[in-house]
């Protein structure tokens, strides 16, 4: 067989192939969070968050539109969070919420999810 035609065929399985993948991907809420950051905030988005009126931004209490568009911009410091406990993690978030640095303190258990303290970063 000559290098064109197999070329050609490599081509033609090569195209038949990414058809068949955007087809069956297509429409789907798939991603690839691979690394611990992409999938802890994967994790968070998904859970429903215990509101505390308490725990304020900018004069707001957070609820779940507020969490969101904090997740959206987040940064998770894995060296100062608390991942090996055997109940609820806590891990430290630090995200941008209206121009201002903030970090918080976030409860993850098996079902929902809880702000523990929020603190403005100078």
């Amino acid at each position: 067989m000559k290098l064109l035609h197999r070329v050609g065929y490599y081509l033609l399985g090569l195209s038949i192939g990414i058809v068949f993948v955007a087809f069956f991907f297509s429409g789907k809420k798939t991603s690839c969070n691979y690394g611990p950051q992409a999938r802890a905030l994967a994790d968070f988005s998904k859970k429903t968050l215990v509101e505390d009126s308490t725990k304020r931004i900018l004069g707001k209490p957070i609820d779940s539109s507020v969490f969101e568009e904090i997740l959206n911009q987040a940064h998770i410091d894995f060296g100062r969070s608390e991942t090996q406990l055997d109940s609820c993690k806590r891990y430290l978030v630090r995200s941008l919420y209206k121009e201002k640095s903030y970090e918080l303190k976030v409860e993850n258990c098996a079902q929902k999810i809880r702000v523990l303290s929020v603190n403005p970063v100078p």
